[in-house]
């Protein structure tokens, strides 16, 4: 492939519900262009953009792809994203490389919440969004039932450009409302037909691309109500002008698996999607945070953005950049701004799937990959040394759904550490944690099927298995009672024996740790073994009496005791100290504390109902709810142990547009039904 300038680039992501043929159509678009000789289905697994074995393996996309083409002398740098939301996070690199969005509705099943979110994501960045509807080719598909949906969704600023003519629930021809011209389709070639007859309906659709022209700009409005014909170019510049400001969301249709009208969505890119020139500048931060606004500029410094990692156990760490401003070079000297650190650059390839092909640059407003850069990963700007600037990365959501994951094998806990470090690195949609309290390693993703494909992974790439379960609740326990105790520690052994002797005061306190005071008077206890007593007593705070948790919550004073001129040291307060504490809990009424959360769930309104209901269930407590961006946001306060299937339950009740967030708040006391049974999974678990 060769190297075209920012004028002749549009970077496109291919966005939209799972299922709806987002994969199909960067094969048959790569097919249409010559670079393969067989198109390749979803269901055989031998798609250019589905490569990963997981892919093959479940026919679903699980992570961003980059499918460049070459279309009548432009380069279009698709980037096929997962439609599904446990792997968001490929949507979200996709949006922030392209320049336009493809959105792909399925002819059957409508304007879904895939759509929906796609759209948004869109809007949010600022690029354009243009719909194809998929398969028309089924008996099912219903275009124009499909185009009123999306009308109804998105308002008046959707547009159809390409329509079908439908003759007893079959295609006959594709009609392409800005050259006036019919086609039918076979094997992917096109044919040109005469307009067909559609009754009133032809001319409402041409009259509302008219409208649609005429709203960019006041000569053209001129024109329009003066009742004058727009001119193809006319057409094609209001449209393109509506499209680059948002204003115009172009609607084209076809069939990805049977190659129709593809090409027409293919010349509909080039004549509506923003080039890169246009649309690949951006604004960063300089070295004392200062705005920048950077040019496409192939003369200029260069700047990139990271936006996709792949790491591979054998080949390394592949990076995705999209060149901002300058050029990237092989042998270049960059600076990661996140780092401060430079790092020097090997070769440079242009990817297609799985496929690399070196290149010796890549220009401003091009998209390209190296390999091997150690410090550098999503979301890094990586620039010239003498500007640095930094650019926004990459908006990730934060994983929702939390997992425990042994090993399988014993001995194997530093290679699932490893791997699940490594693969986060690839996925930032995924944490990885070890708990010091509750020594178990942690797994969060974005839902079941997100964490399912990360363990295969794990299996497949670094040859270790895990079993899951769900994570410990890091529960506390605290004393309601005040309580005097004594602690006495006497051993004798021939020669020097051990002895030591406190009175100490447990009680409640408002403190997230054990509080230490002394009060003794006379000096029955020597100021040199004050520390040995609280220590003794912290190491016992460690372990609570109900379920073994941490104590907290608790003022212990030292009020006297006694010592030994010879046999008294501090290891000898320190036990006596522990043993004060072992006598004490058990009569300060003891009881188990439980992690509260602050959680706010926004979800369509009317699903409200349900969600506090839901809440409700889980022992929450509704503390107010605020409209927020189309969705409501209802906040509440609950128990963390109630929270494990969350996500699941959420994502089901409202069709994947409900979303929430949680922090930790406090910890309560849990109630007596509850208490009992933490305890006694504790006692089994011994």
């Amino acid at each position: 492939m060769k190297t075209y300038g920012a004028k002749n680039i549009r970077n496109v992501v291919l966005a939209g519900h799972a299922g709806s043929g987002k994969t199909s159509l960067a094969e048959a678009a790569c097919y249409l262009t010559g670079l393969l000789d067989r198109l390749g289905k979803t269901a055989d697994g031998n798609t250019v953009s589905d490569f990963d074995p997981e892919e093959i393996r479940r026919q679903v996309s699980v992570s961003a792809s980059l499918v460049p083409i070459e279309w009548k002398d432009t380069k279009i740098n698709f980037i096929d994203t997962p439609g599904l939301f446990d792997f968001v996070g490929g949507l979200r690199e996709g949006v922030r490389a392209a320049g336009s969005a493809v959105i792909v509705v399925s002819g059957k099943s409508g304007v879904t919440v895939g759509a929906e979110k796609a759209f948004a994501a869109a809007q949010k960045k600022g690029i354009a969004n243009i719909f194809f509807v998929n398969k028309l080719d089924r008996e099912s598909a219903d275009f124009y039932k499909v185009f009123e949906e999306l009308k109804t969704t998105f308002g008046p600023m959707v547009c159809p450009l390409v329509v079908p003519h439908v003759v007893d629930h079959k295609v006959q021809c594709y009609v392409n409302l800005l050259t006036y011209q019919a086609y039918t389709y076979k094997d992917g070639v096109a044919t040109s037909v005469p307009i067909p007859d559609m009754g009133h309906r032809l001319d409402g659709l041409r009259t509302a691309i008219c409208e649609a022209v005429a709203e960019t700009s006041e000569e053209l409005m001129e024109k329009y109500f003066s009742g004058e014909e727009f001119t193809p170019d006319e057409l094609i510049t209001g449209l393109a002008h509506g499209v680059r400001t948002g204003e115009i969301a172009p609607v084209f249709c076809g069939s990805a698996t049977e190659l129709e009208a593809i090409d027409q969505l293919l010349t509909g890119l080039l004549w509506l999607a923003p080039w890169a020139e246009t649309v690949a500048g951006e604004t960063g931060k300089g070295a004392h945070d200062e705005p920048v606004t950077l040019p496409v500029d192939e003369t200029a410094e260069t700047v990139a953005t990271v936006f996709k990692t792949v790491i591979d156990p054998f080949v390394g760490k592949l990076l995705y950049f999209k060149v901002i401003s300058g050029k990237v070079m092989p042998d270049m000297t960059l600076l990661n701004t996140r780092t401060g650190e430079t790092e020097k650059l090997g070769k440079l390839f242009c990817v297609r799937g799985k496929k690399q092909t070196e290149v010796p640059y890549v220009p401003a407003g091009d998209i390209g990959a190296v390999a091997k850069l150690a410090m550098t990963g999503t979301g890094d700007t990586l620039c010239s040394p003498s500007r640095p600037i930094t650019l926004p990365g990459v908006p990730f959501d934060e994983p929702c759904l939390s997992m425990a994951v042994a090993p399988t094998k014993k001995g194997d806990e530093e290679k699932v550490a490893s791997g699940l470090s490594r693969l986060a690195e690839e996925d930032p949609t995924m944490r990885f944690t070890q708990n010091a309290e509750t020594k178990q390693m942690i797994l969060s993703g974005m839902g079941e099927q997100h964490i399912d494909v990360i363990v295969s992974k794990l299996k497949s790439k670094f040859g270790v298995e895990v079993a899951l379960s769900a994570p410990q609740v890091a529960y506390r326990e605290t004393i309601r009672k005040k309580v005097k105790v004594q602690g006495r520690h006497k051993k004798q052994s021939g020669g020097h024996g051990q002895f030591g002797d406190v009175w100490v005061e447990f009680e409640p306190f408002d403190t997230e740790e054990l509080v230490f005071e002394e009060k003794v008077f006379g000096g029955s206890v020597p100021k040199n073994f004050f520390p040995a007593v609280e220590k003794g007593l912290r190491d016992a705070a460690k372990e609570g009496v109900l379920a073994g948790f941490p104590v907290v919550g608790v003022k212990a004073t030292l009020v006297d005791g006694s010592y030994h001129p010879v046999d008294s040291s501090e290891m000898a307060f320190k036990t006596a100290a522990s043993l004060a504490y072992k006598a004490a809990m058990p009569e300060a009424g003891p009881v188990l504390l439980e992690p509260v959360c602050n959680v706010k769930v926004y979800v369509p309104s009317d699903n409200t109902g349900d969600i506090m209901g839901d809440i409700t269930k889980r022992r929450g407590r509704v503390l107010g709810m605020t409209p927020e961006d189309k969705l409501t946001c209802i906040e509440a306060e609950v128990p963390e142990g109630e929270m494990g299937d969350y996500a699941t339950m959420l994502r089901s009740s409202t069709q994947g547009r409900g979303y929430f967030t949680m922090a930790f708040e406090r910890y309560e006391e849990a109630p007596m039904a509850v208490a009992e049974k933490v305890v006694a999974a504790r006692k089994a678990a011994e």
